[in-house]
């Protein structure tokens, strides 16, 4: 299981990001200062870092810097309010991975995650997932199905990838819900229910099929 050091000190967004990507099969820890941040990716412990620019004692862009010049190769992703191009290219060019600004969806920094976490990864790892006629190409986030390219959007992708991991095995809408959304919605909501409609739509209504009172199982 992956280690993620999330450098956040608002903790409503810390423990939103640290929540969701728990639903995700990650580990994640949170710290809320750039010393701890530096000190913990020093470890050798963690497999990527989430950092904030804006950490009380010193900035993400002092922690990256220290990083950075200490040989360390940690792969870190800028999560910022900081949004304008001056900001962008001083973190990409001062050694990080990714940037991305706040407010976000979760389901892009997921994705992003999950993209330099492969990316680290040993080089035969599997880049694409296929069932059937259904191929998901993790990498380039493209769709196929029966030879022809399929159009989905992050979230519709993000289930199809659910479902493609997990062939056979039926899910709940529950575990659904934190795999894809990575947090909760009002238990009575029917947002699976309406995203499994736009997949079989895209993909072919043969390859969902419905488990009454149970979930959803990809065939």
């Amino acid at each position: 299981m992956s280690q993620i050091l999330i450098a956040e000190d608002e903790d409503r967004i810390a423990s939103f990001v640290a929540k969701g990507l728990r639903a995700a099969g990650y580990a994640p820890f949170v710290v809320g200062t750039g010393r701890e941040a530096y000190d913990l990716a020093q470890s050798g412990d963690f497999d990527l870092l989430v950092l904030d620019l804006g950490l009380p004692d010193q900035d993400g862009f002092t922690v990256l810097r220290r990083l950075r010049d200490a040989r360390n190769t940690l792969p870190v992703i800028i999560l910022t309010a900081r949004s304008s191009v001056t900001d962008t290219v001083a973190g990409l060019e001062g050694g990080a991975d990714d940037y991305m600004t706040k407010p976000f969806r979760f389901e892009e920094l997921l994705a992003r995650v999950r993209l330099r976490l492969r990316t680290e990864s040993s080089p035969g790892e599997a880049t694409v997932l296929a069932q059937g006629d259904v191929a998901l190409d993790l990498r380039t986030r493209r769709v196929r199905v029966d030879g022809r390219e399929v159009d989905l959007s992050a979230r519709e992708f993000a289930l199809a990838e659910a479902f493609l991991r997990n062939p056979g095995q039926v899910l709940s809408r529950e575990q659904l819900l934190s795999r894809v959304w990575g947090y909760d919605y009002d238990p009575g909501s029917n947002v699976v229910d309406v995203y499994v409609r736009y997949l079989r739509k895209k993909i072919g209504a043969e390859h969902v099929e419905t488990v009454r009172g149970m979930g959803y199982r990809f065939v």
